[in-house]
C-alpha cells in the first residue's frame, strides 16, 4: 500500500521504501561479517517482523535458515500490557546454535528482554538481536540489540509490518501515524 492512499492517517513519513532497503543492505553487510562460518538461524517474531525479516534474509548472501515466534505484551492497545505470552513457539532445536532474532521494533523492550531470556534458556551458542527500529525513550528493560536500523522518538509509527489494529502492515513506508486515529 502506498502512503497517498491514507495521507490522513499519517503525520509524517519517517522512512521511504528505498531508505529500508538500504538500511537493511547495510545491516546484511554486518550480520554477513559476523557470522561468517557459523550456523545461522534467524528467529523471527510474528507478525511484525515479517517484512523485516524477508527482506534483510534476501539481502544476505550465505545460507541461513529461518523460523518464527509469536510473542505479545500488547493486546489490542498502543502501549505494552506488561505480561508477556507465547503464541507461537519455535519448530527448531537452537541448542549450540547461533540464533539472530528479527524484529521490526523495540520499544519499551519488555517483550524482547523476555524473549532473550527465553531462548538462551535453551543452550544456544549465542543470541543476538537485530532491529529495523529501537525507541530509546520508551525502553524500560535493558535490551541491547547487536543489529540496529534507526532510533527514532518514542511516537507511534506503522507501515513496513508496523501495525495499529491489524492495520497499515502493508504500507511501504514507515510513518507517524496521526492521533486522531488511535485516541
Amino acid at each position: 500500500m502506498e502512503s497517498a492512499h491514507i495521507e490522513s492517517d499519517l503525520v509524517n513519513i519517517l522512512f521511504t521504501e528505498e531508505e529500508i532497503q538500504a538500511k537493511l543492505a547495510e545491516m546484511a553487510k554486518l550480520i554477513e561479517a559476523d557470522y561468517d562460518g557459523k550456523d545461522l538461524l534467524m528467529v523471527g517474531v510474528l507478525r511484525g517482523a515479517v517484512m523485516v525479516m524477508a527482506d534483510l534474509a534476501r539481502c544476505l548472501d550465505r545460507h541461513l535458515e529461518m523460523d518464527w515466534m509469536a510473542v505479545s505484551s500488547y493486546g489490542s492497545g498502543t502501549k505494552s500490557s506488561g505480561v508477556v505470552r507465547i503464541l507461537k513457539d519455535l519448530d527448531t532445536d537452537i541448542t549450540g546454535r547461533h540464533v539472530l532474532v528479527v524484529d521490526e521494533i523495540i520499544d519499551t523492550g519488555l517483550t524482547l528482554s523476555w524473549l532473550i531470556s527465553n531462548l538462551s534458556s535453551r543452550n544456544a551458542a549465542s543470541v543476538e538481536i537485530a532491529t529495523l527500529l529501537r525507541k530509546p525513550e520508551a525502553l524500560a528493560m535493558p535490551v541491547e540489540p547487536k543489529y540496529v536500523g534507526w532510533d527514532i522518538p518514542n511516537e507511534f509509527v506503522v507501515g513496513y509490518g508496523l501495525d495499529y489494529q491489524e492495520r497499515y502492515r502493508n504500507l511501504r513506508c514507515i510513518g507517524t501515524l496521526a492521533p486522531h486515529v488511535y485516541s
